[in-house]
């Protein structure tokens, strides 16, 4: 599904599957507590590196959870 934002389309599968592998690794490590909240800063860290032109879901999830994991330290 692509979903117009600003002049920019967005495919939401990939930045929806990304967030989702993401936020898995980072519940299991525990730097998630909530499961079943969405988690702002990863959502806002994934679309910013989307925007920057990663398009791949895996490489996408990797780099946002290492951004993640260094604001969080």
């Amino acid at each position: 599904m692509l979903v117009e934002r600003g002049l920019r389309v967005m495919n939401v599968g990939v930045v929806s599957d990304a967030y989702a592998i993401a936020a898995d690794y980072l519940c299991r490590t525990g730097a998630i507590v909530d499961v079943f909240a969405t988690n702002e800063q990863l959502l806002t860290i994934i679309v910013q590196l989307f925007e920057r032109g990663e398009y791949n879901k895996i490489r996408l999830a990797n780099k946002a959870i290492a951004k993640f994991e260094a604001l969080v330290e």
